[in-house]
């Protein structure tokens, strides 16, 4: 007996080449809208000076002015409609956080959808007003942000209507990606699949193979055998996780790699560099044998280029997974390099103590 589900009905097979069709459609037209978007992005989001800025910021007017109860601040967003709400961690002479204000609000396209589904709610990372956190724990904006771990600004957590934090990100990052990240959430994509197999499906980045990676003299060549879980190794290890095709990659080579004082503190690291989507042979700092793109995707990243560091037993100690230029990272190099993490394991009450 033939069932409604039956492959040989007639007309079956017309439906499934009419449902794989509307699929592919779906699939090509996200995947054409994040690669124009990509070819659009502007110089300012990774050539810029990351020095701390000489005149303080203010935040847009349309920022929500909050008494930092998040949970009120949730059930308003819901009651007028929105997605969610957005923390937005950040310090007042923040390049990085100049640029999410500027460059990528300043799109009008970008500041009318976030307004339409968020309610951003500003957190001076040093600040000293209370905070009543989504789950009613009361603490200073300090407090907050030190126990987020927002180590680099502007660092944003998304809540989702239902109280569900649904992405995080720690840095800047381009228009095009954080677009990606709004609609990410706002659409609830969160719900069945990361933010980096969102970005890979809209870019269409599953199906290339892998491209040409800058090279530097300071990476070790393969084999890439990075065990430390037996052994502890002589130095700490910096693994920039790349992909070809990439103008961040290429701006970070051309310019903060090339800076004398950074290849000086790299010279005090093993270094090595890995394809996001090469089946490139690694045995990680832990001692499992998998290959790049798989240890890629067990970490978590989605952006190109991140780099991760290992101290001399194979611990994670920080990683910048964002638009970095010369002096953040030159920053994180002196933190790890200089042992500061062993007795200081918060990066940003490091930097305070160092006075950088």
């Amino acid at each position: 007996m033939k069932t409604a589900t039956d492959s040989r009905l007639p007309g079956a097979s017309t439906l499934r080449r009419f449902l794989f069709l509307v699929a592919a459609v779906a699939a090509l037209t996200l995947t054409q809208a994040v690669t124009a978007a990509a070819q659009r992005e502007p110089d300012q989001a990774f050539e810029f000076d990351d020095r701390p800025l000489q005149e303080p910021m203010e935040h847009p007017g349309w920022f929500k002015r909050s008494f930092l109860d998040l949970r009120e601040d949730l059930e308003e967003a819901v009651a007028a409609g929105k997605a969610g709400i957005i923390v937005y961690f950040g310090q007042r002479r923040c390049a990085y956080c100049k640029l999410l204000l500027t460059v990528n609000f300043g799109q009008p396209d970008t500041a009318t959808y976030t307004q339409r589904n968020f309610d951003v709610i500003p957190i001076d990372i040093w600040g000293v007003d209370e905070v009543t956190d989504i789950d009613g724990i009361t603490l200073t904006e300090r407090d907050f942000a030190l126990r987020e771990k927002t180590n680099f600004t502007p660092s944003l957590i998304f809540y989702h209507s239902t109280g569900t934090e649904a992405l995080r990100l720690r840095g800047y990052y381009p228009p095009y990606k954080f677009r990606a990240a709004l609609e990410y959430v706002a659409d609830g994509h969160f719900r069945k699949e990361s933010f980096g197999s969102f970005l890979e499906r809209g870019s269409g980045a599953l199906a290339f193979e892998p491209g040409e990676l800058n090279e530097e003299a300071f990476f070790s060549p393969p084999p890439h055998a990075l065990d430390r879980s037996r052994f502890p190794a002589e130095r700490p290890l910096a693994v920039f996780f790349e992909q070809g095709d990439c103008h961040a990659c290429n701006v970070l080579h051309a310019q903060t790699l090339g800076e004398s004082s950074v290849i000086e503190l790299l010279r005090q690291f093993e270094n090595v560099q890995l394809d996001v989507y090469a089946d490139t042979p690694v045995i990680t700092p832990d001692g499992d044998r998998t290959t790049s793109k798989s240890w890629a995707h067990k970490l978590g990243l989605f952006y190109t280029p991140s780099i991760l560091f290992f101290d001399r037993h194979g611990k994670e100690i920080i990683r910048v997974d964002s638009v970095v230029q010369f002096y953040r990272l030159r920053n994180v190099l002196l933190y790890v390099a200089g042992g500061g993490y062993q007795y200081q394991p918060n990066y940003q009450l490091w930097r305070l103590d160092s006075g950088f």
